[in-house]
């Protein structure tokens, strides 16, 4: 095999592993035989499991984002320049919510393995996300745009908190729908997304839009 094409061999060997069990069960023994080579060819283009890892995050959350991006850009075409709160908000929600619940998505390797990231907390991904975070003030000036009369740090919440629902709804979708009785359909990844966006909406808009929520709470205790 060449270079690229070993190292594409070792991360497609990985994803597939880590897909199916977690971070920290998967051995370098394990990547070794699956990809076919040696230790030597992994300690080449990663230099440690961690490295191949994060290379791997890297590379699936590029995707993702360009998936984000391009709807993003969309809205703003179909909006002159000034999308609504739900297409910004359905841009940023939508993408990673179907590669992780899509019933069409859910099945395929990268799916899996960016599912297990969002619920396995390892020092590798932990890092990229605290350090990578650039890719989201697009959001964040276009929701600000959207929403001129909102406070900025109001906007930032509202970002914060509809990433948290992303977050949450992959994590504890089992104890969702066992919380429901089976009543919350997670094979229904459109419903998930309007469900969310309309929360993050109200959370954006809620109240009066001119007056920060920690005023209007300081203002009612003086009354």
């Amino acid at each position: 095999m060449s270079s690229d094409q070993t190292k594409n061999a070792i991360l497609t060997a990985a994803e597939m592993l880590w897909a199916e069990r977690s971070f920290g069960e998967v051995t370098m023994r394990d990547i070794v035989a699956a990809a076919g080579v040696n230790l030597a060819a992994v300690n080449y283009h990663f230099g440690s499991k961690d490295e191949l890892l994060a290379d791997l995050f890297v590379s699936r959350t590029t995707v993702l984002n360009r998936e984000r991006f391009a709807e993003l850009k969309a809205a703003e075409l179909e909006g002159g320049g000034r999308p609504s709160v739900d297409a910004i908000l359905s841009a940023l929600v939508g993408p990673p919510l179907r590669w992780c619940l899509s019933p069409d998505l859910q099945r395929s390797a990268a799916a899996r393995f960016m599912t297990r990231a969002s619920v396995e907390t390892v020092p590798p991904i932990k890092k990229i996300v605290d350090r990578e975070f650039r890719h989201l003030q697009r959001f964040a000036t276009a929701l600000r745009l959207a929403l001129p009369h909102r406070d900025e740090v109001d906007i930032y919440w509202g970002l914060h908190f509809a990433l948290a629902m992303i977050r949450q709804t992959v994590t504890d979708s089992e104890r969702l729908k066992k919380l429901s009785g089976g009543l919350c359909d997670l094979n229904d990844t459109d419903d998930i997304i309007r469900r969310i966006v309309s929360t993050a909406r109200a959370a954006l808009g809620g109240g009066d839009a001119a007056t920060p929520l920690a005023v209007r709470a300081s203002g009612s205790r003086k009354s």
